[in-house]
C-alpha cells in the first residue's frame, strides 16, 4: 500500500502539520482521521485562523451566547480565549498520543499570544506563562513573535520550562538571535540543575512571503526594461524564499552540531526543529506546492493549510531535497544584493507587517465576537 506523501516524508525525518484549526473539524472526527490515515503530526493556529474560524462559520455561536450568558461582564477577549482555549484542549487530546509515542517530538499544537503584546517582553511572558497555565496539555506550545522583545520573552520561557514557537521568522540572522536566546534559556536551567528533556520549541521561518515582496521589487527592476538587468531579476523570481529557507537550514545543521550546543543535548536537551510556515502559493503561477516539496529534510516541520495539504497528498513528490542546490541559494542570494535589492530590509519589513496584519485579525475578530454576542442577545430578548 503506497503511503500518502504527509505520512511518507517521515522517512526523511520531516513533519507534516495542519496549519489551521475549526471546532467542526475537531468534533466531526476529521482531525482524528487525518492522524490516524494520513499521518498528521501537529497543528499550528494563529490570530488569523481563529478569526476566520469564528466569523467564518456558525460553529461557535451556541458556545458564545452560553459563555455570555454566563460571564456577562467578560470582555470580547475573555470569550475568544475561553473558546480558542477549549479548542486547543481537544486538539492537544486528539495528539497525545503522537505525543508520548514520539517522546514529544510531534504531537504538538501552538496557540498564540496576544499580537498587541509583540513589542512587549514582560507582557508576553505574563501571557505566555497564563495562557500554558490554562490550557493544561504537556503537548502546547506558546507562540511568541521573533521581534526583539519577543525574543527576550522566549529565553525566559525557556528558562521557566514552557514550549515556545517562535513564529513569523523572516531572515537568517533573526533566526540566529532566535537559537541563542533558547540555548540561553536552556543554559540557565542546566546551571541550576533543572531537566531539560520535557521542554519542546520550534522555530517557525516563513517561506512564500519573502517571495511575495522580493518578486515585486524583481518587476519593478524588470519594468525598466534594462537589458543588463531584465534577464537577472526574471531569473530571480519566485527563487529567493526557497534559497533563504535553505541557507536557515544550513544555519541550523551548524547550530545544533557545535560544542555549544552538545552539553545541552548530554543533558537532554532537544534540538529547536525549523518549522516552514506561510507555505501555501500566493502566486497562481507557481507550482501549488513550490514551498513544500523544495523544503523537504530531517529534523524540520512543514504546516500546511487546508488546500496545500491536500495537493500535497494528491500529487506531491517526497524526496530529500533541503540540501540540494546550496551553491545555487548562495548565488541567488548574492545576485538579489548585486541587484541593489537588500533582503534585510525586506525581511524587518515582512516583520512588521506580519505583526500588524495579525493584530488586525485579533481586532477584527474581537469586534465580531462583540458583534455575535450583542446580536444575539437582542435576539434572544
Amino acid at each position: 500500500m503506497t503511503l500518502p506523501p504527509s505520512r511518507a516524508v517521515q522517512a526523511l525525518g520531516q513533519s507534516i502539520w495542519y496549519d489551521n484549526i475549526q471546532r467542526g473539524l475537531l468534533r466531526s472526527g476529521a482531525l482524528a482521521r487525518m492522524i490516524a490515515e494520513q499521518g498528521l503530526a501537529g497543528l499550528t493556529s494563529n490570530p488569523s485562523i481563529f478569526e476566520q474560524a469564528i466569523t467564518g462559520s456558525h460553529d461557535y455561536d451556541e458556545a458564545l451566547t452560553a459563555a455570555r450568558r454566563a460571564q456577562p461582564r467578560a470582555t470580547a477577549q475573555d470569550l475568544f480565549y475561553d473558546l480558542a482555549i477549549d479548542d486547543i484542549r481537544v486538539a492537544a487530546d486528539l495528539f497525545a498520543p503522537l505525543y508520548r509515542e514520539t517522546g514529544g517530538r510531534d504531537g504538538l499544537v501552538s496557540l498564540e499570544v496576544s499580537p498587541d503584546l509583540a513589542y512587549d517582553a514582560e507582557a508576553t511572558i505574563a501571557e505566555a506563562e497564563a495562557l500554558f497555565r490554562r490550557v493544561g496539555r504537556p503537548n502546547l506550545l506558546i507562540k511568541v513573535p521573533a521581534t526583539q522583545p519577543g525574543i527576550q520573552a522566549v529565553e525566559t520561557l525557556i528558562d521557566r520550562g514552557i514550549n515556545v514557537n517562535v513564529t513569523l521568522l523572516f531572515s537568517i540572522a533573526r533566526y540566529e538571535a532566535v537559537v541563542d536566546a533558547y540555548m540561553l534559556g536552556l543554559e540557565a536551567r542546566l546551571r541550576r540543575g533543572q531537566p531539560l528533556d520535557g521542554i519542546r520549541s520550534i522555530a517557525s521561518f516563513f517561506v512564500s512571503r519573502v517571495d511575495a515582496l522580493i518578486d515585486r521589487q524583481l518587476q519593478s527592476l524588470i519594468a525598466q526594461a534594462l537589458p543588463e538587468r531584465t534577464a537577472r531579476a526574471e531569473a530571480l523570481l519566485g527563487q529567493i524564499a526557497n534559497a533563504n529557507a535553505k541557507l536557515a537550514y544550513q544555519r541550523f545543521q551548524t547550530l545544533f552540531h557545535s560544542p555549544r550546543f552538545a552539553p545541552l543535548a548530554e543533558a537532554g536537551a532537544h534540538t529547536q526543529r525549523l518549522l516552514w510556515a506561510s507555505t501555501s502559493t500566493k502566486n497562481p503561477a507557481y507550482n501549488d506546492l513550490h514551498y513544500v516539496e523544495p523544503l523537504i529534510g530531517a529534523d524540520t516541520i512543514n504546516t500546511l493549510p487546508p488546500a496545500t495539504f491536500t495537493a500535497f497528498n494528491d500529487h506531491g513528490q517526497v524526496a530529500a531535497t533541503l540540501d540540494a542546490d546550496i551553491d545555487t541559494a548562495l548565488w541567488q542570494l548574492a545576485e538579489l544584493e548585486a541587484l541593489g535589492i537588500d533582503l534585510g530590509t525586506a525581511t524587518r519589513q515582512l516583520e512588521r507587517d506580519g505583526v500588524e496584519a495579525f493584530a488586525k485579525s485579533y481586532h477584527t475578530l474581537l469586534q465580531a465576537i462583540d458583534h455575535k454576542v450583542g446580536y444575539q442577545a437582542q435576539g434572544a430578548s
